[in-house]
């Protein structure tokens, strides 16, 4: 399949910040998420509209199915955001439609999935309400409003340039998101580690990919980018489009903010549930099974006793569900594999998290581990982290049954000059993941252990003590080895001596608030034990 080259409309881009800068100015939605979500769900009504007119369209010219519109009557776009329309508003009267009208409707659409789905990203996440309209950001100015629209309305969503300029723009407020503000890290994962993660696991055109928490979709818009060039028949576009990539958020404006990613990036059927993840069991079998997962999940969170149940290993740290989730959702078949970012702490602490990565390794082909570099998620998470890469053993074991037992590992160091740039400031943040553009040269090496045999831990160790270890940077591991370190997976060089073994001073301050955070939540359990128990004893 050819795929056209697309160009930036600079017009367009100039307008669409112009846009930005209005929002940014006005007294209601002048932060960096407030602005970004907004401009996120105006494009979305827009796109969503054109997207029917065109159904609507094929189906009057006998083309397609009977189409009924999900958006009808004034909550219509051409209905109250139109140019003609817009031209009679008084400015007043257009915020009380949007805040009495619009987005109460759009909260209670019913019927198809996809009216389902609007309403599921415009209603209350926290009271799962469908009645109950989310605090979606809006304009205090009408005037404000209305330029804002005369720019979308200049938007040809039928246009490549025009969607391929959004969606660089898109991006950009993505990571400006993330930049500006330490919450958005949710939102936001440097696109550089989200690309070699894609490589390394490699998805192909029939297999489902699935990210248990996406966010803005990144995983599954570079799956999608990755994929497009393999497509060689319509039945292969179809498969694409419509049946590969699904994610689930719990958050309405995450939500909001994957979706119109995957279809800026012209994903015809965003398959994003708005859900909680760990609400669903995963004790017995489960439903929902897929071939590879690509996901960045949540890390220092904690979890209450009526999520906890729903796993065969009960803990309360969000990434340690987060982990026996994948495990039970990936297909019993011998390619399933994923990709998955951990803090540091998942690889070395013991107790529920020994006994969940015991079961890991039992399972699968824990084929590479990845140390980025400290600071490579600032400014708003200061976690050191790691890149986890597994597979179901069938392939391996039919090549090289011996391989099945290894572990390649690479620690990714600090740029050049990062140690100079002050921690948790943005312009660390920058440079730091500046760095980990290094790991376009590991891709192919992590790539290839996937799939080749691999060179065992013991002729490892003894290449290096003879001088031809291929890097001071990757040696390999043997399962035995991790067992006996009570399935500790930590990176630890062994080529290099003690001396050079030293961690930057940068990599121990991580380590320290992550030790810090595991203390702090076993007082917090602790301290609940305590006062309950103190409770009890007042009630008596």
């Amino acid at each position: 399949m050819t795929i056209t080259k697309r160009q930036t409309n600079e017009t367009l881009r100039s307008d669409m910040w112009r846009a930005c800068d209005i929002l940014r100015r006005d007294n209601n939605v002048g932060g960096v998420m407030q602005y970004t979500e907004h401009l996120a769900w105006l494009l979305f009504l827009k796109f969503l509209d054109e997207e029917e007119q065109e159904r609507l369209a094929q189906a009057a010219l006998g083309e397609g199915e009977h189409y009924e519109p999900v958006l009808q009557g004034d909550l219509a776009w051409d209905a109250w955001a139109g140019p003609e329309k817009l031209a009679t508003w008084r400015v007043d009267d257009l915020i009380q439609f949007v805040r009495g009208r619009l987005l109460p409707g759009l909260s209670t659409l019913t019927g198809s999935p996809l009216a389902r789905t609007v309403a599921r990203i415009f209603s209350d996440e926290s009271v799962g309400d469908q009645n109950v309209v989310r605090n979606v950001p809006v304009c205090a100015s009408g005037y404000n409003l209305k330029d804002v629209l005369t720019i979308i309305n200049s938007i040809h969503f039928g246009s490549d340039d025009d969607i391929y300029t959004i969606s660089q723009v898109y991006e950009d407020l993505l990571e400006r998101m993330g930049a500006e503000n330490r919450i958005a890290g949710e939102f936001y994962t440097p696109r550089s580690v989200i690309r070699f993660m894609v490589d390394v696991i490699a998805p192909q055109i029939g297999e489902t990919v699935y990210d248990p928490a996406s966010g803005s979709a990144g995983f599954l818009v570079a799956a999608y980018e990755a994929m497009q060039p393999q497509e060689r028949t319509s039945d292969d576009r179809e498969t694409l489009q419509h049946r590969t990539l699904f994610g689930q958020e719990k958050k309405g404006v995450s939500a909001l903010l994957g979706t119109m990613n995957m279809v800026l990036h012209r994903v015809a059927t965003p398959n994003i549930t708005r859900t909680n993840t760990l609400e669903e069991s995963v004790k017995g079998s489960v439903s929902g099974r897929f071939d590879v997962v690509l996901t960045n999940p949540p890390f220092g969170g904690t979890e209450g006793g009526h999520i906890q149940q729903n796993f065969p290993v009960k803990s309360n740290a969000t990434e340690l569900l987060f982990l026996e989730h994948i495990i039970k959702k990936l297909k019993h078949t011998p390619d399933a594999r994923c990709g998955v970012v951990v803090p540091e702490g998942t690889l070395f602490r013991g107790g529920a998290f020994a006994e969940v990565k015991k079961d890991l390794l039992e399972q699968f082909h824990l084929f590479a581990v990845v140390s980025l570099p400290p600071g490579t998620f600032a400014p708003y998470s200061d976690v050191k982290t790691a890149l986890l890469f597994f597979q179901r053993p069938d392939r391996v074991a039919e090549r090289n049954p011996l391989a099945r037992h290894e572990t390649w590992y690479y620690e990714l160091p600090l740029p050049d000059g990062a140690e100079e740039v002050q921690q948790g400031q943005p312009d660390s943040g920058r440079a730091l993941r500046r760095g980990t553009c290094g790991l376009g040269r590991v891709a192919a090496l992590a790539g290839r252990r996937r799939r080749a045999p691999f060179l065992l831990a013991a002729d490892a160790r003894a290449a290096a003590e003879k001088g031809r270890a291929a890097s001071a940077d990757a040696w390999v591991e043997s399962a035995d080895d991790l067992k006996a370190r009570g399935y500790d997976l930590s990176a630890r060089n062994p080529v290099l001596n003690e001396r050079e073994a030293l961690p930057h001073p940068a990599e121990l301050t991580a380590r320290l608030l992550e030790r810090t955070r595991e203390l702090t939540s076993i007082l917090e359990n602790l301290h609940a034990m305590v006062s309950n128990g103190d409770e009890a004893s007042n009630g008596d």
